[in-house]
């Protein structure tokens, strides 16, 4: 299986954990977002033999770079980065990358992801991988844990919203465990938290720009009754014809009912 790589995960208990989420994963490419090695991918080259004393010609496996601002320096000298046999090192904008082409390069056609996800830019990256959800196995990423809980919100709840809809309509979404501030050094203010993203083989049939289109007008007015916060788009006699309730809020309505709301017209 191949896979992209973007870890950090501070501490070395934190480290192991995921590593045994992530078991299983060689022989693979991988790719990680963010200058330089670290320690947890050194961790994953222990593990899973990513070394060159290990490398047999039968079981080469490739790990690979991408730093998310394609002009920052790697924070490793290119000396130490030359010395992996295995690993390649990609220098661009994360949001640029086309996953899909990577994807089509390697031998299985399908990537996995893991990463530590800037908290500025969390939310384009997770929707750019969106656009190559096809070519994924799946994700494994670690985020401020209030994202995560908006990742994987049920209806009902404040956190619920459009990364919510958006993600689960794809993804099958799991909070794996929190990771305190003491895991880091220095410590941050807020909690981490690891998520797993499993790609739905099968999800609800509808085009992407158009549930998008009714996700993002809906929330953008989440005070509101979705028959105002929706009433550019339908009439109230076409939300009660997909079972919505005129007058519920945004966050209470399910991930099916946005999905049938795309097929009226």
């Amino acid at each position: 299986m191949n896979c992209v790589t973007c870890v950090n995960c501070g501490s070395q208990n934190g480290e192991t954990r995921v590593s045994r989420f992530c078991d299983g994963w060689a022989p693979c490419w991988r790719w990680k977002p963010g200058p330089g090695l670290n320690s947890f991918i050194q961790l994953l080259h222990q593990i899973h033999g990513w070394t060159r004393a290990r490398r047999t010609k039968a079981s080469v496996k490739h790990h690979g770079l991408v730093a998310v601002d394609e002009h920052a320096p790697f924070k490793v000298p290119p000396h130490r980065l030359r010395e992996h046999a295995q690993l390649d090192v990609t220098q661009a904008d994360v949001l640029k990358v086309d996953f899909t082409a990577l994807a089509a390069s390697m031998q299985s056609g399908q990537v996995r992801v893991v990463g530590n996800l800037p908290y500025n830019i969390s939310t384009p990256i997770l929707f750019h991988l969106l656009e190559h959800v096809g070519v994924v196995k799946d994700q494994h990423f670690m985020l401020q844990k209030e994202v995560v809980q908006r990742m994987v919100a049920p209806p009902g709840g404040k956190d619920y919203g459009r990364l919510s809809v958006m993600l689960q309509w794809r993804y099958q979404m799991e909070m794996l465990f929190i990771v305190p501030p003491s895991a880091f050094d220095p410590p941050p203010k807020v909690d981490s938290a690891i998520v797993r993203m499993r790609p739905i083989a099968s999800p609800l049939a509808c085009e992407q720009a158009r549930l998008e289109q009714v996700v993002m007008q809906a929330f953008s007015q989440r005070r509101k009754v979705i028959r105002n916060s929706l009433s550019s788009l339908f009439t109230e006699q076409q939300l009660i014809a997909a079972g919505i309730d005129p007058q519920a809020r945004p966050e209470t309505i399910s991930l099916e009912h946005y999905v049938a709301l795309t097929h009226l017209h």
